[in-house]
C-alpha cells in the first residue's frame, strides 16, 4: 500500500459541495489576509476528512454483528427498541456508539440481512452522549431481518452539531454485513439494538471501527467480554 493511498481517502458524495464552499471562501480570504487563508485552509481538510470513505475489510461469518460506526462504544445496557420499528416492548441488548467531529461518519449495516422497516422521527438536538437523546433527538431506525429470522436494529441519532440523517437505503432492501446505509453529519451516534441476552464482545470506553470491530457473535455462546484501561 502506497503512502499516499494511506493518507488519502476517497470522499463520500455528501461532502462534495461542503468542501467546495470550505475552499471557495479559503480562496476569498487568502485574498483578504493570508494568516486567515491558512486558517480556511486547515478547515477545508478538516472537511475532507469528516467526509472521508474508506474502504474496511468485514469479517464475513454467520452470526458476526459488526460496528455500524466508527467511535467510541459509549453504553452497553437492556432498552426497549424504538417503538416505530414494531419490534415489540421487550428490551433488547443495547449497544451505543458515539462519534466525534474527527471520526468517520460513513455508516455501514451490522449484520446481513433485508430492511424490514424504516422509521424517521423527528426531534430534538442535545448532546448524543447523553442517554436520552436515543429518546428525545431525531432519529432514523432501521430494522434488520436476519436469514434466522431475528431482527437487529440499528439507529442513526443526530447529536448536538449534526443537523442532517442521510439514509441511502429502502425498505425491502436487502444488505451485507459492512455494506455502507448511509452517515451523519457532524457528529452523532448511532444505537444497534441486538436480541436479548446478547453477550457484547466489546466493552465501553473500547474504540470502534465500522464494518471492522465485532461487537457480538449471535452464534457463539462465549460470554461478555471486560474491558481494562491499560
Amino acid at each position: 500500500m502506497s503512502m499516499i493511498a494511506t493518507v488519502v481517502k476517497p470522499m463520500h458524495r455528501e461532502g462534495y459541495r461542503f468542501v467546495a464552499v470550505f475552499a471557495a471562501v479559503t480562496f476569498v480570504l487568502f485574498l483578504i489576509c493570508q494568516p486567515l487563508g491558512w486558517i480556511g485552509l486547515g478547515l477545508t481538510v478538516w472537511c475532507y476528512y469528516f467526509f472521508r470513505d474508506p474502504d474496511r475489510v468485514t469479517p464475513a461469518r454467520e452470526g458476526l454483528v459488526v460496528s455500524p460506526a466508527d467511535g467510541v462504544v459509549q453504553m452497553i445496557g437492556d432498552f426497549t427498541p424504538p417503538e416505530e420499528l414494531g419490534l415489540g416492548a421487550a428490551p433488547m441488548t443495547r449497544i451505543a456508539i458515539f462519534m466525534n467531529v474527527f471520526n468517520c461518519h460513513v455508516n455501514r449495516a451490522p449484520v446481513t440481512g433485508r430492511i424490514d422497516k424504516i422509521a424517521y422521527r423527528p426531534g430534538k438536538f442535545l448532546n448524543a452522549s447523553l442517554d436520552k437523546a436515543s429518546t428525545d433527538n431525531e432519529r432514523n431506525a432501521l430494522a434488520i431481518r436476519m436469514e434466522d429470522g431475528r431482527a437487529v436494529a440499528v439507529v442513526q441519532i443526530a447529536g448536538l452539531v449534526a443537523r442532517r440523517i442521510v439514509c441511502e437505503v429502502g425498505e425491502g432492501q436487502a444488505l451485507l454485513a459492512g455494506q455502507r446505509f448511509g452517515m451523519i453529519r457532524f457528529g452523532s451516534r448511532l444505537d444497534v439494538y441486538l436480541p436479548a441476552g446478547t453477550a457484547p464482545l466489546v466493552a465501553v470506553g473500547q474504540t470502534a471501527v465500522a464494518g471492522e470491530t465485532v461487537l457480538a457473535d449471535l452464534a457463539s455462546d462465549e460470554p461478555r467480554r471486560a474491558g481494562a484501561v491499560r
